[in-house]
C-alpha cells in the first residue's frame, strides 16, 4: 500500500474516490464545503434531502461521477459537540471499510485533514494509515475453500495544506510501520497452537532479523535455559514435549551508549492450567496466551520498519503448559534465576513463573526502562473488561508515560495500585513466598509477585488479559498493544 500526503488544490486532483465527512446537520467542515463545492452542491443537497442521516460510523457511496474525482464516499461524523479523537477513530474505520466494499483502486482522505479537538496533523494521518492497515488485514486461515480476493485499494492520499505536509507525511510512514507491526501480532496470535509453538516463535524471530537489517535474534534452548538457573521458567514447560525457548530479539537504532527499553512477552503458546485445568468452555482460546509475546514481536518489527532512532530489546520466554507425569504438581517449590523460592499453589498461574526469570536475565541490558506485556489475569477483564490494559508500575514518570502514549493512540491503558499489602497473599511457610493469594485482587497480587523481581529497576507490566483479542463474529487477536508500545518508545526517540 502506497500513503501519500496530498497538498495540491481539489480542482488539480484526480483519483478514483475522495472521503469526506459530513456532521449531524449536515454541517460542512472546510474541506467538505470545498469538495461540495466542486461538485456543484452535490453533497449539501443529498445531506438536505435526508438520504444521509451523518449519523456516527454511516457511509454513502456517491458513484460514477464522471470528473476527476470518481466516486465521493460520505462518512457520518455524528454531533459536532461529541466529535474528538475516539470518534474520529471510528469514522475512519468505517470508511476504511467501505473504501475496500466499492473497487476504488485508490482514495483521498479529505476526513484527513478536518480538525478534530487535540489531535494534530501527525496523528490525524497516522490513524488513517492505521485504519486501512487494519481493514485490509486478514486472518491466515487454514480453510481450503477459494480465498477471497485481495482488495483493489493500493494508493491512499490525506489532503493536506503545503505547510503540514511534513507532518503529515511523517503521521502517514509511522501509521504504515504500526499496520505492519500489528499484523505480526496478529498473525502469532491467530494461529493454533499446533503450528505456532515455541520453535516456530524462534524460528519467526529469525525471520524477522532476516527481514530487518536492524533486528539481531538469539534463541536459546532447554540446556541453555537450565545452565542460566532458570527453573521457574522451566517449571511451567515440564510436562510439554514441546521445547522451550528463550527469545531474544535487540532492536539498536540509536547510539551504542544508550540504555535500551526491554520489552519481555509472556509467551504461552498453549495455557491448559496445567495440574490445576483449566474447564474446557473457551479452551481453544488459550492459543491467544501468548499476546504478550507476540505483541513484543509486533512492536520490534514497526521499529525496524521505520528505522527509529531507538534501542530496545524483546525478551519472550516461551513454553506449553500442559499436563503429564513430569508436570509441575501444586505445592512443588522451584528456584528462580534470581535464587528466590517459589511454592507453585496453582500451576495455571504459570506467566508469572516465566516471566519472573526473564526480569532477570533482562538485567544483563542494564535497561533504561522495562515494561512486561501478558495476558496474566482472568482478574484484570474482571476488573477492566475489553476496553482498558492494565498498567502497574513503580515509577511514576514511566506510568505516566505509557499511560499518555494510550490516550494519544487510543489503545488505552489504566493504570492500578501497586502496594505492598498486595503481596501479603504470597506468604508461604515452605518457600521466599508462593506464586498465588486468595481470589481478591487477583491481578494486583499477581503484579505484586512481579514486583519482587523488579528491585533497582524502572518496571512497568501491561496485563492484556482483556485487550489482546477480540470475541464474538469478530474473534480474534486485536494487535494489541503495539499501538501503545510504539508511540511510547517513539517518544523516547
Amino acid at each position: 500500500m502506497e500513503f501519500y500526503a496530498e497538498s495540491r488544490a481539489l480542482a488539480r486532483v484526480r483519483t478514483d474516490c475522495a472521503v469526506v465527512g459530513v456532521h449531524e446537520g449536515g454541517e460542512l467542515g472546510p474541506a467538505a464545503a470545498n469538495l461540495d463545492a466542486t461538485l456543484g452542491g452535490r453533497v449539501a443537497r443529498i445531506v438536505r434531502g435526508g438520504d444521509f442521516a451523518c449519523r456516527l460510523g454511516e457511509t454513502l457511496l456517491l458513484p460514477d461521477l464522471g470528473r476527476s474525482i470518481g466516486r465521493v464516499l460520505l462518512v457520518g461524523l455524528g454531533a459536532r459537540k461529541g466529535w474528538n479523537r475516539r470518534s474520529y477513530r471510528r469514522a475512519l474505520n468505517a470508511a476504511a471499510g467501505a473504501l475496500l466494499k466499492c473497487g476504488a483502486k485508490d482514495a483521498l482522505f479529505l476526513l484527513g485533514s478536518e480538525a478534530v479537538p487535540e489531535v494534530d496533523a501527525y496523528y490525524r494521518a497516522r490513524f488513517v494509515a492505521e485504519a486501512i492497515g487494519n481493514a485490509t488485514y486478514r486472518i491466515p486461515d487454514l480453510k481450503t475453500g477459494k480465498k477471497p480476493p485481495a482488495p483493489k485499494l493500493a494508493r491512499v492520499g490525506v489532503a493536506t495544506e503545503r505547510a503540514g505536509a511534513a507532518h503529515v507525511s511523517r503521521g502517514l510512514e509511522h501509521g504504515q510501520a504500526v499496520a505492519a507491526g500489528t499484523a505480526v501480532t496478529r498473525d502469532l496470535g491467530n494461529l493454533p497452537a499446533n503450528v505456532c509453538t515455541p520453535t516456530y516463535l524462534g524460528n519467526y524471530a529469525k525471520k524477522l532479523a532476516r527481514e530487518h537489517r536492524g533486528l539481531r535474534v538469539q534463541v536459546l534452548g532447554e540446556p541453555q535455559i537450565r545452565r542460566l538457573g532458570m527453573g521457574s521458567f522451566l517449571s511451567v514447560t515440564a510436562g510439554s514435549e514441546q521445547p522451550p525457548r528463550l527469545i531474544v530479539i535487540e532492536y539498536r537504532g540509536a547510539g551504542a551508549g544508550t540504555a535500551p527499553v526491554v520489552l519481555v512477552g509472556k509467551g504461552i503458546t498453549f495455557d491448559t492450567g496445567g495440574i490445576s485445568i483449566k474447564p474446557a468452555a473457551g479452551m481453544d482460546e488459550m492459543k491467544w496466551d501468548m499476546g504478550g509475546a507476540a505483541s513484543v514481536f509486533g512492536t520490534l518489527a514497526a521499529l525496524a520498519t521505520l528505522g527509529a532512532e531507538v534501542n530496545a530489546v524483546g525478551i519472550v520466554p516461551a513454553c506449553e503448559n500442559m499436563l503429564s507425569g513430569r508436570a509441575t504438581k501444586p505445592g512443588d517449590v522451584v528456584k528462580s534465576m534470581s535464587g528466590q523460592t517459589i511454592e507453585v499453589l496453582n500451576t495455571d498461574a504459570e506467566g508469572r513463573l516465566i516471566l519472573c526469570d526473564a526480569i532477570t536475565y533482562a538485567r544483563r541490558y542494564k535497561p533504561a526502562a522495562l515494561v512486561d506485556i501478558a495476558t496474566l489475569t482472568g482478574a484484570c477483564v474482571v476488573a477492566l473488561g475489553p476496553t482498558c490494559t492494565g498498567l502497574w508500575s513503580n515509577d511514576d514518570v514511566l506510568a505516566d508515560a505509557l499511560v499518555a502514549a494510550g490516550q494519544r493512540t487510543g489503545d488505552v491503558c489504566w493504570r492500578m495500585p501497586l502496594l505492598e499489602e498486595y503481596q501479603e497473599p504470597l506468604k508461604s511457610n515452605f518457600a521466599d513466598f508462593a506464586n498465588v493469594g486468595g481470589r481478591e485482587g487477583g491481578a494486583c497480587v499477581a503484579a505484586g509477585f512481579l514486583w519482587k523481581f523488579t528491585d533497582g529497576l524502572r518496571w512497568a507490566h501491561l496485563d492484556i488479559a482483556g485487550t489482546a483479542w477480540l470475541g464474538g463474529a469478530n474473534k480474534g487477536s486485536s494487535g494489541r498493544p503495539v499501538p501503545l508500545l510504539f508511540d511510547f518508545l517513539m517518544r523516547r526517540a
